[in-house]
């Protein structure tokens, strides 16, 4: 049985991997999630979701049942093992996607839980819990055991604080990076509080897009190496000091590939534990406490005041085909204030994140570990933890085919999911990512995606395969007033690609290294 749990309701997913998917983006939403999984074959399916989880850090407790210790102790030949009465062969695996792990019995429960809960919370990261199962039903030992509070030791915080006004004053030209752990722990008011306490400009990369409202007068735009909007660039490039404000993931896809001129010595990194400053490593020192610190400052003088660009305007006419180029501003007019928009890996977020979005806008994308295939369940677990925001997701036909019998779980626990799926005939984002694009293993068997809905059971969806701009406006205006959920099937060219995706296409060596 695979699970994610909300309150006292137990969610069903389709399988282990769409769980632990689901889960990840229930964490993103509410702070922390639990994803229950059988032993062995179910846990071992789930692991690519909560390591990616734990590259992202989202909060996922991961909680298995095991073969009871009874037949454990007479080491019995049961299933879901490899039949040589050895029940330990998989902790091993599955705690190495976890941070922390425990095997739980009655003496040591209550010990182990406050361990594994603080330190999952320590560092944002999966747990690893295993019980088995004649123990889930014996009393538990007591213990007077405290519950462990996460705080900054006050030395460490002064001298950190101390380091970081030292090199505040002596900077000309101040820029914080806000990381994507700010909206991981719900720190953006801080975060927000502390930026314009400083007065200077904030850039974000695109793991951290709208993590503040993009309209906020202190916002110097989006920076993606050498695709950055160039004052953007010359903004963070140039700065004597950065505040990496969470520990900023400077990764191939968030520097277009490698193609940025940062200098890491300029950065004082605050990270959820401790802060870096060059060499120098001050431990015990929490992001929250570090952002409370810096929001007390005043500004020595009037705040960087930018211009933040408007929404792209829409083009096209109604009987065009549909192009990236008419696509994405199209996106970015029919969100509004309210909407989470989950963007999958590939095309979609590397089309979607550069486009100025509205304020209240909420953005979840798995930029770093980039499993194809996370957007759908994972939007399936946002929508789920928030009901009062519409879930919107935004992912190609690639990735949708992986995990799309998800989309009936959406209907039925009532996810109002607005879908969008960008059939262009095959991975496009694996297209660009090499120097042939054409090789057969990028194509994909032709599904009726528009169909999916009702085949798994959404009946009441509003469902359409669009080809023109025009169908593709009447589509999106009757998803946004669907009661239930919508599915849109947007046909797009084969080769047709957004500008960061194409830009990538022509790094593949600065990506990949040069061949020998």
């Amino acid at each position: 049985m695979v699970a994610l749990a909300r309150s006292a309701l137990w969610i069903g997913c389709s399988n282990e991997l769409n769980a632990s998917y689901a889960a990840d983006g229930y964490a993103r939403i509410r702070g922390a999630a639990m994803l229950a999984t059988t032993y062995g074959v179910g846990e071992l399916s789930a692991i690519n979701g909560v390591m990616g989880a734990k590259a992202e850090r989202s909060l996922v407790f991961h909680v298995v049942g095991m073969p009871s210790y009874q037949h454990q102790r007479l080491h019995k030949i049961a299933h879901h093992t490899l039949g040589d009465g050895v029940f330990g062969n998989f902790v091993e695996l599955s705690a190495g996607a976890a941070c922390c792990h425990a095997v739980i019995n009655p003496e040591n429960c209550v010990v182990e839980m406050e361990r594994i809960i603080a330190e999952a919370r320590r560092n944002h990261q999966p747990a690893y819990i295993v019980v088995p199962s004649d123990y889930a039903l014996s009393p538990v030992v007591s213990a007077d055991v405290k519950p462990i509070v996460l705080r900054s030791n006050e030395a460490a915080l002064q001298k950190a604080m101390t380091i970081i006004g030292e090199r505040i004053n002596k900077a000309k030209s101040i820029v914080a990076f806000p990381a994507f752990t700010i909206s991981r722990l719900g720190l953006q008011k801080e975060a927000q509080k502390a930026i314009e306490a400083l007065g200077c400009p904030f850039v974000t990369t695109l793991m951290e897009k709208c993590v503040f409202g993009e309209s906020h007068p202190q916002f110097a735009g989006m920076y993606a190496g050498a695709v950055s909007e160039p004052k953007t660039r010359e903004i963070i490039e140039g700065a004597d000091l950065v505040l990496d404000l969470g520990g900023v993931n400077l990764n191939d896809i968030t520097t277009a590939a490698y193609s940025g001129q940062l200098d890491l010595s300029r950065f004082v990194t605050v990270g959820l534990n401790d802060v870096r400053i060059g060499n120098q490593v001050i431990a015990n020192v929490r992001l929250e406490d570090v952002l409370s610190e810096l929001g007390k400052l005043k500004p020595s003088s009037a705040p960087y005041n930018g211009k933040p660009q408007g929404l792209a305007p829409v083009n096209g006419r109604p009987s065009d085909k549909i192009t990236m180029d008419a696509l994405y501003p199209r996106y970015a007019a029919f969100l509004r204030a309210g909407d989470t928009v989950v963007l999958e890996t590939g095309s979609s977020s590397l089309g979607v994140t550069p486009t100025i979005l509205p304020d209240g806008v909420r953005v979840e994308a798995q930029v770093l570990w980039g499993s194809i295939g996370w957007a759908t369940p994972a939007a399936f677990g946002v929508a789920l933890a928030d009901p009062s925001r519409r879930t919107i997701l935004i992912t190609g036909e690639g990735s949708h085919q992986l995990t799309a019998n998800d989309v009936g779980a959406m209907g039925r626990f009532g996810a109002n999911v607005i879908v969008f799926v960008l059939n262009n005939s095959g991975y496009l984002n694996e297209r660009a990512l090499e120097e042939n694009p054409d090789w057969t293993y990028n194509d994909l068997a032709p599904w009726n995606y528009a169909e999916l809905p009702k085949a798994l059971g959404c009946e009441d969806w509003y469902a359409a395969r669009v080809t023109t701009l025009g169908d593709l406006d009447e589509a999106m205006k009757a998803a946004r007033a669907s009661k239930t959920g919508a599915y849109i099937e947007i046909i797009g060219g084969k080769m047709d690609m957004p500008p960061a995706l194409a830009f990538a296409h022509g790094q593949l060596k600065a990506m990949y290294g040069d061949a020998p």
